[in-house]
């Protein structure tokens, strides 16, 4: 519990609400007179009845997804279960706006497309003009550290100054006296060279083994390898 509250778990439907476009009614006015009507009677919403806070744009969305190395991708590339409350809020917002919805994108960690395991998946149906709504939350909240930990892998500036801190910590803790009987400061920094060298290649191994990419290139990339 002490745990938990010094490091309380993210989540990200209050990440998103807080970088809201939508901030006053004016706003969502704005909105409205930008949104165009669909003649097919498909996710044709009253924007009196949404909830202004559940409202995003692709950019916000992005955003997250980049910062916190999560997916933003159509709901049938999901291959966990659709919990029966999202279910049964889906039915009630049809039933309010006399509409029918389709469309439907969910926002999780990249595991979540291809295995079973519950971690923070947002469902949300798409308004037109790049806006979604969020429908419904559910599953456990992401650790607090998943930002820091997804850092790295925003861009490779961020991945080369990630492994340079890395090696540097590992040389700190590593007793290089026993490399040499005279230790020096050429030493430390001799043996640095060649832990960055090794931690490096590890790296490097990983992503091209596996076939990891940078948050930007695989935020909205239904592929496992891109």
């Amino acid at each position: 519990m002490l745990m938990m509250k010094i490091f309380p778990p993210t989540q990200i439907d209050q990440i998103l609400e807080k970088n809201t476009l939508l901030k006053s009614p004016a706003d969502l006015n704005y909105l409205l007179s930008h949104y165009p009507p669909t003649s097919d009677g498909v996710n044709v919403f009253d924007f009196d009845q949404l909830e202004t806070d559940k409202i995003f744009h692709l950019g916000q969305i992005k955003e997250v997804c980049i910062d916190y190395r999560l997916r933003f991708l159509d709901i049938k590339y999901f291959k966990g279960n659709i919990p029966q409350e999202a279910v049964e809020k889906i039915t009630q917002l049809e039933k309010d706006h006399q509409t029918t919805l389709d469309g439907f994108k969910i926002m999780a960690p990249s595991v979540l497309f291809r295995l079973k395991k519950t971690d923070d998946p947002l469902l949300f149906v798409p308004l037109g003009n790049d806006y979604f709504y969020l429908i419904h939350k559910w599953g456990d909240d992401m650790s607090f550290f998943r930002k820091a930990w997804a850092w790295p892998f925003k861009n490779i500036w961020n991945l080369l100054l990630a492994v340079l801190v890395v090696s540097f910590l590992a040389t700190l803790i590593t007793p290089y006296q026993i490399f040499t009987k005279t230790p020096s400061p050429s030493t430390f920094w001799m043996l640095y060279f060649f832990m960055f060298k090794a931690i490096a290649s590890i790296v490097l191994f990983y992503g091209f083994a596996l076939g990891k990419n940078f948050n930007p290139a695989i935020w909205n990339n239904r592929y496992d390898k891109t």
